[in-house]
């Protein structure tokens, strides 16, 4: 005899039927059968029966009250009293599905598959450093002060150049970062202020970033087959900069230098852009100041990583200079001013160019003259705050590029005015011999 017992069953395996159900809080509280919306298992030899002991009354013959546990409430079932029949019936939880909750489902999936999509774009964006556009802009401004300074006394800029010259600094530089974190994804691990990148964290797989660099060196080329010939082929050789710069870190302790070198190109490419080759007593000038300029920021941007470089073994102009490093920007900050001073001579610049200078000398000697070369906060605010000089310059160049055209105006009307002077008087002369001889 069964007793005070009720059986649980399992077929063909370990597999149970009466526990486990979204609304069940205790094993011991009986379910509620609902003789339309069940599916029944006949008692057969594949069923294996288990018996629970119940808290409640004895049961009466084959009879007993049950209760049912809906969600957090108890109550007792209308039908108070069932029967058991000869078959154990389950039920079907499906059935009790309402059309509220499958709609309530499906918003939840369409909301789940929105920040998935959100998801998938946010590394790759991450990995074009598009939420830090100071590098994107660092690498526009020697394209930008290239372009101002080969416009015509009195001009503006070429705006369409500008434009072009911008996508591609933004476009190149997300190029320039995703080759950096895929040679430096072993290096970037063991960085604190890197190890989160894309790369790093397995967001995206090398695979996904080499597909994606293709991507963005192929919008960079549609951008470069703008331009005329020459700069085409004067734009591509700066491709092999861009894939040795990353290795730099791993065999000197200049890599700085080669990211001047690279990230200032756009002095000789903007100029090219515009006239149709490169003038180089102007250019050259130009492109020393800005790789003077970048070793000057992009030291500063090391001194927050050196003390991981140097348990790692990462070389950089931030551990060459150590506590002299003041000294050393100071000496390439007078080497910057001095070959924009050359390169604006040579260009027949006028006052606010050297007044734009004057500005960006005193602005980097208060930088340096401040910096904090052991708080990497402080560091990073410095290295920030270089988009101020690109600025200025790019500025002193517009201005004093229009203002040519009222200097030369006022020299050749002294020239005039002068050459006819002469002319008046040798004429006033020979009038009045006329008239002494008459």
């Amino acid at each position: 005899m069964i007793g005070r017992s009720v059986w649980r069953g399992g077929v063909g395996s370990s597999n149970t039927f009466f526990h486990g159900w979204p609304w069940s809080r205790n094993t011991n509280v009986v379910r509620p059968m609902y003789p339309k919306r069940t599916i029944c298992f006949p008692l057969s030899r594949n069923i294996t029966l288990v018996p629970i002991r119940l808290p409640t009354r004895p049961v009466a013959g084959r009879r007993f009250p049950y209760t049912t546990n809906l969600g957090h409430k108890l109550m007792l079932h209308p039908r108070e009293v069932e029967s058991i029949p000869n078959n154990i019936s389950v039920l079907n939880v499906r059935s009790i599905a309402s059309d509220n909750s499958d709609k309530t489902r499906t918003t939840r999936l369409e909301r789940k598959e929105a920040r998935t999509w959100q998801q998938q774009i946010s590394p790759y964006a991450r990995l074009m450093r598009i939420d830090r556009p100071i590098g994107s802009w660092l690498l526009f401004w020697p394209c930008g002060w290239s372009i101002a300074l080969s416009a015509p006394a009195g001009c503006w800029p070429d705006p369409m150049m500008l434009g072009l010259f911008g996508v591609g600094a933004f476009v190149m530089r997300g190029a320039g970062c995703t080759i950096n974190d895929l040679w430096d994804r072993d290096i970037d691990a063991k960085v604190e202020r890197t190890r989160n990148r894309p790369l790093v964290s397995g967001e995206i797989a090398p695979f996904d970033a080499v597909v994606f660099l293709a991507g963005q060196l192929g919008v960079g080329l549609l951008v470069l087959l703008q331009l005329n010939w020459y700069s085409i082929l004067l734009g591509a050789s700066s491709l092999g900069l861009v894939i040795i710069y990353p290795l730099m870190k791993r065999v000197t302790y200049w890599p700085q230098l080669m990211l001047g070198a690279t990230f200032n190109w756009g002095a000789l490419l903007g100029w090219s852009a515009t006239q149709g080759s490169v003038e180089w007593s102007a250019c050259l000038p130009l492109y020393v100041a800005g790789v003077c300029w970048t070793i000057v920021y992009d030291t500063i941007y090391a001194h927050q990583d050196k003390v991981d470089d140097l348990i790692i073994g990462i070389k950089s102009t931030a551990l060459r200079f150590g506590d002299k490093t003041k000294l050393w920007l100071s000496g390439f900050t007078a080497a910057m001013i001095g070959n924009l001073l050359t390169a604006g001579l040579v260009c027949d610049q006028t006052w606010p160019y050297y007044t734009s200078i004057g500005l960006i000398g005193a602005h980097l000697a208060h930088q340096i003259h401040s910096l904090n070369i052991h708080n990497p906060k402080d560091c990073a605010t410095k290295f920030i705050s270089n988009h101020q000089v690109g600025f200025l310059l790019f500025l002193g160049i517009v201005l004093g590029t229009l203002y040519k055209k009222n200097s030369e105006d006022r020299t050749k009307g002294s020239v005039t005015g002068s050459s006819s002077n002469p002319n008046g008087q040798l004429s006033a002369t020979v009038t009045s011999a006329r008239n002494i001889v008459v």
